[in-house]
């Protein structure tokens, strides 16, 4: 990490750094989408303006501000202007639909909601209104507006919780997951120094920015001085013509994105599809070996993959010097400052980076053990390099495209179809997504013959988000169960269907 980083990356606030860098440099670009461009110096004036129209209309220091908002600049100065503000947000998936967002607005008690409106054929603003929602206000292009001079001095402590992220786990309830901005800043740090980027750098954004990878990736800017491009709607090949506007040289996201750039690599034989890349890099899925090797050889770039989660958004991170092995079939190491313990098979953390628990009490109580190491629920080793290996999961969780999906969530809402017995939803290996959701359904005597169709129209009526429909159904006599409770065997199943391609 250069000086000047190390040095930035001790500000104790996320807009104390956003105001560090936009007095370093504030004519250097910081986010780019489309035709416009926003610099630094941009990005904390307009942010104050928009925290003072959002204190005009109530937002105060510790106000809960819930917002579902796509990848957008607006989005970011939003989200800034919150910061500046010291309110406690709640940002959540844009895609996510009734379940999960009443779900979030209930738990966090959120005083006011930023929705986009009528998005990609989805009224987002007749949803918040249908679940009664406080505060609701749209921020896809407009955004609140006001004079600075009646703004309160920005928020000095970096350690009081003031994120509440989302992520799904064993349960069919999300978990509201604790940050600070010092947490967020520890992990965006830790990430920029694992990757070796340089101001010179022009990295992407083609997540969620309401993703714990948004602010982690925002640090990383905000620390080296380099620009991203934003992208709204992430699809190739549409996608690559401002990959290349822009002279992306960093990209990525997850193991779902390896494979979709070299799905497109293999359609343009002899051309590099983006010519100024040299790195993709990412995580949140697992990535098999041969996914590594065929971006090496075919994209002719080097390929870094990682391990965190929406608790502890930056774990390890591959070295782009590191040996082809290790790159390959582990996922990095921790960076300085973070403690990575084994127990029993399990991954334990302790760091700066940890998030401080969640939102319900008892849910905190079980995730950290007598020690204050964070319990992942991943089983893994460590290498005699350092190197971390993971090897499975205790928790029945399925990562698709780097998103938890709750398998007992669709377990529940499959279980209330007429023509389904017991069910077990189970992950399977993919190389696209990371992993892909698998029905294993039991039918009653007599009931018709159940198709994948039948199964995502009950769950989409029941309100399942669509990126946690099942993409495989199979059909069985009678599912594997243990001897003494009758347990469904889920690793029977795995090792049944995983070599299976529907």
């Amino acid at each position: 990490m250069t000086d000047t980083a190390h040095a930035l990356s001790a500000s104790r606030t996320l807009w104390e750094l956003a105001a560090r860098r936009a007095d370093l440099t504030p004519d250097r670009p910081v986010l780019l989408q489309d035709d416009r461009t926003l610099t630094f110096g941009d990005l904390c004036a307009r942010a104050e303006r928009v925290a003072a129209g959002l204190y005009d209309m109530g937002v105060r220091p510790g106000t809960v501000v819930a917002w579902q908002l796509p990848t957008r600049i607006e989005t970011a100065l939003l989200s800034f202007a919150l910061a500046r503000l010291g309110a406690v947000q709640s940002p959540v998936i844009p895609f996510y639909r009734d379940r999960e967002v009443g779900f979030a607005l209930r738990e966090s008690k959120a005083e006011f909601f930023a929705v986009p409106g009528l998005w990609r054929g989805f009224d987002h603003t007749e949803m918040a209104r249908r679940l009664g929602a406080r505060g609701i206000f749209e921020a896809y292009d407009d955004l609140p507006d006001g004079d600075p001079a009646v703004l309160p001095a920005p928020p000095a402590d970096g350690t009081r919780v003031r994120w509440i992220y989302w992520t799904s786990g064993t349960t069919s309830d999300p978990k509201g997951v604790l940050h600070t901005d010092r947490s967020l800043i520890a992990g965006g740090s830790c990430l920029a120094h694992a990757l070796r980027l340089t101001p010179d750098d022009v990295g992407s954004m083609a997540f969620p920015y309401a993703h714990i990878a948004g602010p982690d990736y925002t640090v990383m800017l905000l620390l080296y001085g380099f620009p991203a491009v934003l992208f709204e709607q992430f699809a190739l090949p549409d996608a690559l013509a401002g990959y290349r506007r822009h002279g992306v040289t960093v990209a990525g996201g997850s193991t779902a994105f390896y494979s979709m750039f070299l799905t497109e690599q293999r359609r343009r034989p002899g051309e590099r599809i983006i010519p100024t890349l040299r790195l993709l890099a990412g995580g949140g899925a697992p990535k098999p070996p041969e996914v590594y090797h065929a971006v090496v050889r075919e994209l002719g770039v080097q390929l870094t993959h990682g391990y965190g989660m929406t608790e502890v958004p930056m774990i390890t991170m591959g070295d782009p010097d590191d040996t082809v092995e290790n790159l390959a079939t582990t996922e990095g190491r921790p960076p300085e400052g973070m403690s990575v313990r084994i127990v029993d098979g399990e991954v334990r953390l302790k760091g700066e980076a940890v998030c401080q628990g969640y939102l319900d009490p008892s849910q905190t109580a079980q995730a950290f053990d007598p020690d204050g190491y964070l319990r992942t629920g991943d089983l893994g080793h460590v290498t005699a390099t350092g190197h971390l290996v993971l090897t499975g999961r205790l928790k029945d969780v399925i990562i698709r495209k780097g998103e938890n999906i709750s398998a007992k969530e669709i377990e529940d809402l499959l279980a209330a179809h007429p023509a389904v017995g017991d069910v077990a939803v189970i992950g399977l290996p993919d190389t696209e997504r990371g992993e892909r959701v698998c029905a294993v359904v039991e039918q009653p005597e007599g009931a018709e013959k159940l198709t994948l169709e039948a199964v995502t129209a009950h769950l989409r009526t029941e309100g399942l988000s669509p990126h946690k429909l099942p993409e495989q159904l199979e059909v069985v006599d009678a599912l594997p169960r243990n001897e003494t409770l009758r347990k469904v065997l889920k690793y029977k199943l795995r090792e049944r269907y995983s070599g299976t391609v529907k």
